[in-house]
């Protein structure tokens, strides 16, 4: 292994659930100073009457609100709790520790600031109408854990009304870092993505755009599976986000069910909750790979697909190759505030993932097609990556 390679932290025991809930007692957050308040001189500096000079500066320059306030490096993580992990629809309350962990990853992994809004609305209007009148307070929107279909509707319409960069994370920091180890999985098996046969079991938020990104990066034969089977054109009760994915993949125009998309192919990517039977497995071309991205179950034991896939990849920290949104999340909003961007844009994710890969070439194998999320040197390749594919769109 190269020098540079950074170990990843092991913890001597899991954690109970004792141990999980005293770790969140109070929260997970707090606001920390960025300017001393010891004494009265500090206190006329950072409040009255030393502050109005700052809201007197802002309000003839609003462009100096991003030097004078937080809003530059600060991110709303926005959800409903419609999408919450594996734990499905379980409100905006049960969903602000998720949110405050993100948060934590944000700061962590970024170096942003970041405050959770769990909104007790599921309307994509009302959200939409909140965020807008909350624009002057924040300077970009992670969406998290809202449900398919409202997901992309809520992602779309949110673009247009905000002049801040919006991503919704579910979508596309899955999207970035599966794009970045399957370059890794490429560069490991001599192969080209244009050359791989892709089948994705799921339709939801993440599978589209994992389809879409792969798509974009030059994968040729990508093949999208919903409850109800392979999605083709004009399939009965295939509309929407669904018809237009079916428009642009599966080229060879399959129809059935897993087990017709998965003869031959050579990359199966899980993101679903359906169980994938060893015998489908069975099915695929020899030296495949296999992503079994369901948290916390994945659709197939990473030790069952091993026996017919050359590269194996999880959502789960305990298993090699994790497949972590962590990658790539931190990076991308650092990247996109540091430029200044208006949009999070498909060269700005493109590019996020080549960084991702660049950074795991130095220890590349197998069992190593992405970087460790503890590696110090993935969070600044990102933003790096993402501000001058900023910069190179304007």
């Amino acid at each position: 292994m190269s020098s540079s390679t950074v170990s990843t932290p092991v913890s001597t025991a899991a954690p109970t659930r004792e141990d999980v809930l005293a770790a969140h007692l109070g929260g997970k957050l707090s606001t920390g100073l960025t300017t001393p308040l010891n004494d009265a001189r500090d206190l006329a500096i950072a409040y009255t009457p030393g502050v109005a000079d700052v809201s007197r500066a802002i309000a003839a320059d609003p462009s100096l609100v991003a030097r004078y306030t937080w809003t530059s490096r600060l991110v709303a993580v926005v959800s409903d709790g419609t999408a919450v992990l594996g734990l499905g629809d379980i409100g905006p309350r049960a969903s602000l520790p998720v949110m405050e962990g993100k948060s934590a990853l944000f700061k962590a992994f970024g170096g942003l600031d970041s405050i959770p809004l769990v909104l007790d609305t599921t309307d994509v209007d009302e959200i939409v109408e909140t965020l807008v009148r909350l624009r002057p307070s924040f300077g970009a929107v992670n969406l998290e854990d809202v449900s398919a279909p409202r997901c992309f509707e809520l992602e779309r319409r949110l673009i247009e009304a905000l002049d801040c960069p919006v991503m919704h994370d579910d979508q596309h920091g899955t999207a970035i870092v599966l794009l970045a180890a399957l370059r890794g999985a490429c560069t490991v098996q001599s192969r080209e993505l244009r050359d791989l046969r892709i089948v994705i079991s799921g339709a939801g938020a993440a599978g589209v755009a994992c389809a879409r990104i792969l798509l974009a990066a030059g994968a040729s034969d990508v093949t999208v599976l919903d409850s109800r089977g392979i999605l083709v054109p004009g399939r009965a009760g295939v509309t929407g986000e669904k018809a237009a994915l079916a428009e642009v993949t599966n080229p060879r125009r399959l129809s059935g069910a897993t087990a017709d998309a998965l003869r031959g192919a050579d990359v199966f990517v899980g993101l679903s909750s359906a169980t994938l039977p060893e015998e489908l497995l069975a099915l695929m071309a020899p030296e495949g790979a296999v992503f079994a991205l369901s948290n916390p179950d994945p659709e197939v034991h990473p030790d069952v697909a091993a026996r017919h896939a050359s590269i194996v990849a999880t959502g789960r920290s305990d298993f090699p190759n994790q497949i972590n949104n962590v990658l790539a999340f931190p990076g991308v909003f650092r990247g996109a505030l540091d430029a200044g961007a208006r949009r999070i844009t498909e060269a700005m994710k493109l590019a996020a993932a080549d960084a991702i890969a660049a950074v795991a070439l130095d220890d590349l194998a197998p069992d190593r097609i992405v970087p460790s999320p503890f590696d110090p040197r993935v969070a600044p390749a990102v933003s790096q990556a993402v501000a001058e594919a900023s910069r190179a769109e304007n």
